[in-house]
């Protein structure tokens, strides 16, 4: 992969990255569908939030994006629930999966469709640093009282499904498929800004 490539996938994926959130109730069978590590990719059009309270129902995704559209700036009424939306045929990878109780954070990083390989034979520091972040985020979060916006019916409506799957548990998407090289490294000094790729300086990285 040239470096010029590698230098803007990791750039459409990581800079002005957001997390979102996304709670649902989904069977037990169901959550353990999901894998770390696992690339996913949902169909339809991923509705979330930026305003993150308690967990409503047993499952939340937690979901970094960099490219998530503000539908505030469309309907005034969406300011209210901090609703954000990722377009049909969306690429994820499973970063984490926490769970505390009866609870579950699945946590998501939205990747470019044309990434799916780096992503799936790579590891970062800069997904462990955001790794620990969303673990924060869940324990801080779970005893939390519930948002009162978020939990209309037209909103748990539009979160109900969940991500990468249908509702009997079959993936859209089966990396098992995607071509399997040998595992890379990948380590970003943001201070020198210089990426390191099995510690070995390839390029500038901003």
């Amino acid at each position: 992969m040239k470096n010029e490539r590698l230098k803007t996938m990791y750039h459409e994926t990581f800079s002005g990255l957001k997390l979102f959130y996304r709670d649902t109730n989904l069977p037990e069978n169901l959550i353990l569908n999901y894998k770390v590590g696992q690339i996913i990719q949902e169909k339809g059009f991923t509705d979330m939030s930026s305003i993150g309270g308690g967990i409503s129902g047993n499952l939340r995704y937690l979901i970094a994006s960099a490219h998530a559209k503000d539908l505030s700036k469309f309907n005034p009424d969406s300011a209210k629930i901090g609703h954000y939306l990722l377009d049909s045929i969306a690429y994820f990878k499973v970063l984490d999966i926490q769970k505390i109780g009866d609870k579950t954070q699945i946590f998501l990083l939205n990747i470019p469709d044309n990434s799916i390989s780096l992503f799936k034979n790579s590891s970062s520091n800069l997904e462990e640093e955001i790794i620990e972040k969303a673990q924060k985020r869940f324990r801080e979060k779970i005893d939390l009282d519930l948002i009162p916006e978020l939990q209309t019916e037209n909103w748990k409506e539009r979160t109900k499904f969940p991500l990468g799957m249908d509702e009997n548990g079959q993936l859209f998407f089966d990396d098992s498929k995607i071509k399997t090289e040998s595992p890379k490294r990948i380590d970003v000094d943001v201070s020198k800004k210089i990426i390191e790729i099995n510690k070995k300086p390839w390029w500038k990285f901003w």
